[in-house]
C-alpha cells in the first residue's frame, strides 16, 4: 500500500471519528445534564425520584420523550372552543362544592380532550399523552398526572372523607394551571383573546384565591 493511500486511510478514518463524536455530543448536548434540568424543571426532578436518583436513566428516559415529541407543533384553539372548555371547566368547579369527585373525573376528561384538540396523541394512549405534554408544559404537566390518578383511583387520604376531598382539591388546583396552558393562544397567532364575559365568569372563580372549593371546603362532600 502506497503512502498516499495510508494517508488517504488515516484522514478517512479520522474524518469518520470527528463526525461520530459530533454526533454523540449533539445528541448528549441539548437534551442532557444541566439543558434537561433546565427544560423539564421540576418534572426532571420527579423522573429522577422515580429512578431512585440514577441521573443517567433519568436523562435516558427524557431525552427519549424529547426525541418522540420535541418536534411536535401545537394547533391552535378555535376562540369558540376556547370558550366551550372555559365554561366546561367552570362548571366542573363549581359542582366540586358538593361532587368533588365526579368534578375531578370531569378536570381530568377536559385535559385528556384539549391536549388531543390542541396535536397530543389522543387520550386513548395517556402515558404518551403525558410524555408529550411533559416536553412542551414541564411546568404544570404533572397536575395533569395528578388529577388523573385521584380520577382513577381516588384519594387515600388518611382523614376520611375530608382528607379524601383535600387531596381532590389539590389536584383540581394543580390541574388549572396545564389547563390555562392549553386554553392560552399561542404567541404570535394574533388569536383573539376568549370573550370578556367567559373570563370574568372565570375570574370570580381563579383570582386571588377565592376558588369555589376553597370558600366551601368545610361543606365540602366525601364522595
Amino acid at each position: 500500500m502506497s503512502t498516499g493511500m495510508i494517508i488517504a486511510l488515516i484522514v478517512i478514518v479520522a474524518a469518520v471519528v470527528v463526525v461520530a463524536a459530533a454526533l454523540t455530543l449533539r445528541a448528549r448536548g441539548p437534551h442532557g445534564g444541566r439543558d434537561l434540568k433546565r427544560r423539564f424543571g421540576p418534572e426532571y426532578d420527579r423522573t429522577l425520584a422515580r429512578h431512585d436518583g440514577d441521573a443517567k436513566a433519568a436523562e435516558r428516559e427524557l431525552t427519549e420523550r424529547v426525541q418522540r415529541h420535541g418536534s411536535l407543533r401545537e394547533q391552535p384553539l378555535e376562540p369558540g372552543r376556547r370558550e366551550e372548555f372555559t365554561a366546561r371547566w367552570t362548571a366542573a368547579q363549581e359542582r366540586f362544592v358538593d361532587a368533588p369527585r365526579e368534578a375531578v373525573t370531569e378536570a381530568d376528561r377536559l385535559l385528556a380532550e384539549l391536549a388531543a384538540l390542541r396535536g397530543f396523541p389522543d387520550d386513548s394512549h395517556y402515558e404518551e399523552q403525558l410524555a408529550a405534554l411533559s416536553v412542551h408544559h414541564a411546568d404544570h404537566v404533572h397536575g395533569y398526572r395528578h388529577v388523573h390518578r385521584v380520577a382513577r383511583v381516588g384519594a387515600s387520604g388518611q382523614d376520611g372523607d375530608r382528607a379524601d376531598t383535600e387531596e381532590m382539591r389539590e389536584a383540581m388546583v394543580e390541574a388549572r394551571a396545564l389547563f390555562e396552558d392549553l386554553t392560552t393562544p399561542p404567541r404570535g397567532t394574533g388569536k383573539a383573546p376568549a370573550p370578556a364575559t367567559t373570563r370574568t365568569r372565570a375570574h370570580k372563580h381563579e383570582s386571588g384565591g377565592h376558588l369555589p372549593w376553597a370558600l366551601n371546603r368545610r361543606h365540602a362532600k366525601g364522595s
